[in-house]
C-alpha cells in the first residue's frame, strides 16, 4: 500500500522518527484516536481503516476537510498555483496579513483559507507555523525565491484516505476529541513539547502551559482507566517524568529542525510514554 505524508511541515512533526514511534504501537487496535493531529506522519503511516484525528488549530483542519472533498480539493490545488505563480516577497505579506481583518477574513471561502495555510506554511521562515494573541499568522518571509506548495500524487493518497476509510475529522479541546474512546482504541498524543526552559506552544492563539501539560496526565490516566491503549510524545523533562511515573517511559533521540537560532538546532531527548508494555497487558 503507498502511504501518504504530511503535506505541511509542523512544528514536532514525527517523519524522521516515525520507525521508533512504531516500535511501540499497539500489535492490535480498534479506533484510532489522534488528538493533536498537526502534519500527521503516525496516521498516514499506521492508514488507520477507523480513525478520529484532531487539532485545535482550526486553519489546519480546514486543509484537511477541504482535501477529503472532491470539489474543494480541486479548487484548492488551483489556488495553491496561482500562489505558485504569482510567489514573492511582497505576495507573501499580502497573503500572510488577510487575517487582520477577522470579518473579511471569516467571509473568505474555505478552499481559499487552506491554500493560504499551505501557501504560507511553504514559503515562511523554516516552514514554521506560529500565531499571536489575536491569533495571527506572525511568521516572516522565507527568502524563497520559489516554492512548491504541493505534490499532486501524494495530496491524492491524503485524498483517497480520508475517503476511502471511516475517518472523522475534529477540531476541538483535546479531552473533547477522546470522550468516546472505549477500551481496546488506541490513543496517540503529541502535543505542544514542555521545556524545562522555554517553550514553543504558540500553534494556536490560547498556548499550551504546565497546567495544560497536568490536565493532559489526567486524560491519559482516564482513558488508562478505561482499558484503552494510550501513547504519548513529549520532551524529556523534569515534569513529563513526574507526570508519568507510574507508566513506561521510553527515552529517545530525536532532531529538532525548528528553531529560529541554527545552533540550538540539533538531537534531543525527547520520550515515547505509554501505558502497555505488549496487547495483552490491558486485555
Amino acid at each position: 500500500m503507498i502511504k501518504g505524508k504530511p503535506f505541511v511541515k509542523w512544528a514536532g512533526g514525527k517523519r524522521q522518527i516515525i520507525d521508533k514511534l512504531k516500535k511501540y504501537v499497539p500489535n492490535e487496535f480498534n479506533k484510532y484516536y489522534e488528538p493533536f493531529v498537526g502534519g500527521g506522519a503516525l496516521l498516514f503511516e499506521l492508514s488507520p481503516k477507523n480513525a478520529i484525528i484532531n487539532d485545535s488549530n482550526k486553519e489546519l483542519m480546514n486543509v484537511y476537510k477541504c482535501i477529503k472533498d472532491d470539489n474543494k480539493f480541486e479548487a484548492m490545488c488551483k489556488e495553491l498555483d496561482h500562489h505558485e505563480t504569482m510567489h514573492s516577497e511582497e505576495y507573501y505579506y499580502k497573503i500572510r496579513n488577510l487575517d487582520r481583518d477577522k470579518k473579511k477574513f471569516n467571509k473568505i471561502a474555505d478552499y481559499k483559507r487552506a491554500a493560504r495555510t499551505i501557501y504560507l506554511n511553504k514559503a515562511c521562515f523554516n516552514g514554521l507555523y506560529r500565531v499571536n494573541s489575536k491569533n495571527e499568522f506572525n511568521v516572516p518571509f522565507g527568502k524563497k525565491t520559489k516554492v512548491n506548495t504541493y505534490e499532486g500524487q501524494n495530496l491524492g493518497i491524503v485524498y483517497s484516505f480520508l475517503n476511502y476509510n471511516n475517518i472523522t475529522l475534529l477540531s476541538v479541546d483535546f479531552e473533547e476529541a477522546v470522550k468516546d474512546a472505549k477500551r481496546g482504541d488506541f490513543i496517540y498524543f503529541d502535543p505542544p513539547y514542555d521545556s524545562d526552559t522555554t517553550t514553543f506552544n504558540s500553534y494556536t492563539e490560547d498556548g499550551f502551559d504546565k497546567d495544560e501539560q497536568k490536565r493532559l496526565a489526567n486524560v491519559f490516566k482516564e482513558l488508562d482507566k478505561r482499558g484503552c491503549y494510550v501513547m504519548l510524545s513529549n520532551h524529556n523533562t523534569t515534569l513529563v517524568n513526574e507526570l508519568y511515573k507510574d507508566y513506561n517511559i521510553h527515552v529517545i533521540e530525536a532532531k529538532r529542525s525548528i528553531n529560529a537560532n541554527g545552533k540550538k538546532r540539533g538531537k534531543v531527548k525527547e520520550v515515547i510514554i505509554t501505558n502497555y508494555e505488549n496487547k495483552k497487558e490491558i486485555e
